[in-house]
């Protein structure tokens, strides 16, 4: 089994990051690689369970899992149910934690997946330094315009 860890610091207090990035559906108004994205039958994006379609930039589709949620923790956890990458029993967690003396917020994005040995290294990188670390950069960006 392969885990990517990615965190960085968000310049914003830890309540204006999470309110942003709560939206289990919110990845296509801020994340680069997000063309268009929405939760399946309706549901609210907070409810665990809900599905979000959603297509890259590059054209693949992916539908995802909400299997947990916490406003307490500031924090959800989902799994890849379609990819179009190699990849199978992929399960992400993203949190979000106050930086006390700063009030600056530190946020932390991993995920545990079966890979083949010989994509291992291609997929840690699409979704360590693709996906989590551009994402963070992103979110970043989208929450000091608000």
């Amino acid at each position: 089994m392969a885990r990517v860890y990615v965190s960085g610091i968000i310049n914003a207090p830890i309540d204006k990051v999470w309110a942003y990035a709560r939206d289990f559906n919110g990845h296509g108004e801020w994340h680069p690689l997000i063309a268009e994205s929405a939760i399946e039958d309706g549901r609210p994006s907070d409810q665990v369970g809900c599905i979000r379609n959603f297509n890259l930039t590059n054209g693949g589709n992916l539908r995802e899992q909400l299997l947990s949620f916490s406003d307490l923790d500031r924090s959800f956890t989902y799994n890849i149910l379609v990819s179009p990458m190699p990849i199978q029993n992929y399960i992400a967690t993203f949190h979000c934690l106050p930086v006390t003396e700063s009030d600056q917020t530190f946020v932390e994005w991993y995920a545990n997946f079966d890979v083949s040995e010989e994509h291992e290294a291609q997929i840690r990188h699409q979704v360590g330094q693709d996906t989590f670390a551009a994402g963070i950069k992103a979110l970043e960006a989208a929450v000091s315009k608000r």
